[in-house]
């Protein structure tokens, strides 16, 4: 257990490397307008095209094996058996498979007739592509040799689901096990709807910078400014003033990472006077993209790193560099 004060040290390190850091474009799900989410493929072309941060999803199969896939299941709009044919929904938890049997799947090709396939009508199909592990895409970022890509992982955990993840201690300490085994602490950021994994990393991994992601609407809405919802810990913004920045800080987050549209500069000003850096997500229309730079957020989530690469070019933003790599 870290002293007090070299706990108070770390924090003060997370603290001024964010404000030393640049604008963050972040690939969301590698850049799943463009290839398929969340695998090899997409994270290889958006190394080549010049990223910040690989944006991804993770969870843990019944052999303890941490997988990169944004449902705690197969998805039944992207997952195809060896015969070609799409699983049935719900598809199966990755914690009642082994990973030999998630590779299995293929998940090059959208669902064709689904509403998935509609949104993004210009994603490249790669058939054969299988869903990849933690490890896997770390040994794609090693042999590409880019030593500045940082990677922003989401622990895909909902507590009102429990029977679909590994318990929150027992995810947690799958992923940064992982995560350590590879050598890559100093590379990542964890972010989560689940602010239980996000307390339990800070205790455990206190060099580890957390993201507290928030929806304040809709029926997939995870926070309410009056009271703790099931995702944030026991935490109730309305102790803190109703603001979502001052319970994050409270919390002892590093990164706010809020929808666009529940988005103000008030309410990102407030949170960089509490030393919290602001990434939106997710954003995919230049117009927004504009919007949320001049607003001043930090970094910006998308499904179309490209696009984010021209109008942050266009808005004076130092672009990174591509580093070739290949799936």
């Amino acid at each position: 257990m870290p002293s007090r004060a070299a706990t108070i040290l770390t924090v003060i390190s997370i603290v001024m490397a964010g404000r030393a850091m640049g604008f963050d474009l972040e690939a969301h799900r590698g850049g799943r307008a463009l290839l398929p989410e969340n695998t090899l493929p997409a994270f290889a072309n958006a190394l080549s095209m010049g990223i910040d941060t690989l944006e991804l999803d993770v969870g843990v199969t019944s052999d303890g094996e941490v997988i990169i896939s944004h449902e705690r299941g197969l998805n039944p709009d992207l997952a195809r058996d060896a015969s070609g044919t799409y699983v049935t929904s719900p598809g199966t938890p990755f914690v009642k498979l082994r990973l030999e049997e998630v590779r299995a799947y293929d998940v090059g090709q959208i669902r064709p007739d689904s509403a998935y396939a509609k949104q993004f009508p210009e994603q490249r199909a790669v058939p054969g592509t299988r869903i990849p592990t933690l490890a896997q895409l770390f040994a794609l970022v090693r042999k590409s040799g880019n030593a500045r890509v940082r990677f922003n992982i989401e622990t895909k955990i909902d507590p009102n689901r429990p029977d679909e993840s590994l318990d929150p201690q027992s995810f947690v300490a799958k992923l940064l096990g992982a995560i350590e085994a590879e050598k890559f602490s100093d590379r990542v950021m964890i972010q989560s709807f689940d602010w239980r994994t996000l307390l339990l990393v800070q205790r455990q991994a206190p060099s580890v910078p957390t993201v507290y992601l928030t929806l304040q609407r809709g029926s997939g809405q995870t926070v309410a400014l009056d009271k703790a919802t099931n995702w944030t810990a026991g935490f109730n913004p309305a102790e803190h003033g109703g603001s979502l920045p001052r319970t994050i800080k409270a919390a002892g987050g590093a990164i706010w990472s809020p929808y666009f549209g529940d988005v103000t500069a008030a309410l990102i000003a407030e949170a960089h006077a509490l030393g919290l850096r602001v990434v939106v997500w997710t954003v995919n229309k230049p117009e927004d993209m504009t919007r949320m730079i001049e607003l001043g957020a930090d970094g910006i989530i998308s499904d179309r790193p490209d696009l984010l690469r021209q109008v942050a070019g266009e808005k004076g933003i130092a672009l990174p560099v591509g580093t070739p790599a290949e799936p």
